[in-house]
């Protein structure tokens, strides 16, 4: 049984005892794209739900880490975070063949491009943008110790522990030596900004497509995929939502560079961090080309991972090997923001 794949049965016995009122047979769905941890939607019944699982086979250390992402979707039921209603996580490998859980099917959207060209006008395009703001400055705003995640990360300077594993993450999917990632190993840690003990929940991969909206309105019904999340500085975030408008206009990347937002309605970086930093009460940015530069450096550094998958066969998605190239861009812009 592969990763795209589930014993439906198996599963269907395991889901009845954990799960009130779950009759009938159960079919699964695999989810097209998601490069992580492979997503399905499973139906019993006129009921539905979604499955995440690790993929099975050989792992990098600390990667997958759905148990993670069900502890901190759960955490934030009752909070201004928009998320799924969880059901079970599985630590037994031996229903499905890995670690998996279980959480509410929501109906709405997942929007790929940045240009929103599902927008009717440029006023509805702005809130979009204006949506995604929003829920950002509600999760950096969450209690951490009032819904349990005050032990969910490590003390200390975030970034110096996310230069430290990204660049571990990397090595152990290196398959050459790649100049401009090399030169943004050593410029990071050379360049940090001093930690300013900000601490909040962080998404780890906060963008545009790990968020769900509603199926016919610009507002955030759920946002998705915490596999990166931990506690750390709220600013990684900010930095990752602006590094993907950094990206070409390709079919790979989907950015916004070249594009004239103003004449969209799409906010310009400025105004973006600007609203971001009255809604979560923050003065201004220091130092922002680091955390673009780290965004870009660690975004390059998932990229090998996914290459160095595709290569060893786990990865997946089909379009693995091609986004794999992604590395050397990637690792180029980075270091354009570091001179």
């Amino acid at each position: 049984m592969n990763a795209q794949q589930l014993d439906t049965n198996r599963l269907a016995n395991y889901l009845r005892q954990h799960i009130p009122g779950l009759e009938g047979d159960l079919s699964a769905e695999k989810f097209p794209g998601g490069q992580s941890n492979p997503t399905f939607k499973l139906s019993s019944g006129d009921r539905a739900f979604v499955l995440r699982r690790k993929p099975p086979g050989e792992l990098l250390p600390s990667a997958h880490a759905v148990d993670r992402e069900f502890r901190v979707i759960s955490a934030l039921q009752d909070t201004d975070v928009p998320v799924p209603r969880t059901y079970v996580l599985c630590e037994d490998d031996s229903v499905i063949g890995s670690m998996f859980y279980v959480m509410e099917y929501m109906e709405g959207r997942i929007l790929w491009d940045p240009l929103l060209p599902e927008a009717k006008d440029n006023s509805e395009r702005s809130a979009y943008y204006d949506a995604m703001n929003r829920t950002m400055a509600a999760l950096h705003s969450v209690d951490v110790e009032k819904v349990g995640l005050a032990d969910y990360g490590k003390p200390g300077n975030y970034f110096e522990r996310q230069v430290g594993r990204w660049t571990k993450q990397y090595r152990a999917s290196e398959m050459e030596r790649i100049e401009s990632m090399e030169k943004l190993i050593s410029w990071l840690p050379a360049n940090m900004p001093a930690d300013d003990g900000t601490v909040s929940l962080v998404h780890g991969d906060y963008r545009l497509d790990n968020m769900m909206f509603h199926p016919s309105r610009p507002e955030v019904i759920a946002l998705l995929d915490w596999e990166l999340s931990t506690l750390g500085h709220p600013l990684a975030d900010l930095a990752n939502q602006c590094m993907a408008w950094m990206l070409p206009r390709d079919s790979s990347m989907k950015g916004l560079a070249g594009v004239d937002r103003a004449a969209l309605g799409i906010p310009s970086d400025e105004e973006y961090i600007a609203r971001y930093c009255e809604r979560t009460g923050r003065g201004g940015i220091e130092n922002w080309n680091f955390y673009l530069a780290f965004s870009l450096f660690r975004l390059a550094a998932i990229v090998q991972g996914i290459r160095k998958r595709a290569e060893i066969g786990t990865a997946s998605s089909a379009e693995a090997d091609a986004r794999g190239n992604l590395v050397y861009p990637l690792a180029e812009m980075g270091l354009s923001l570091t001179e």
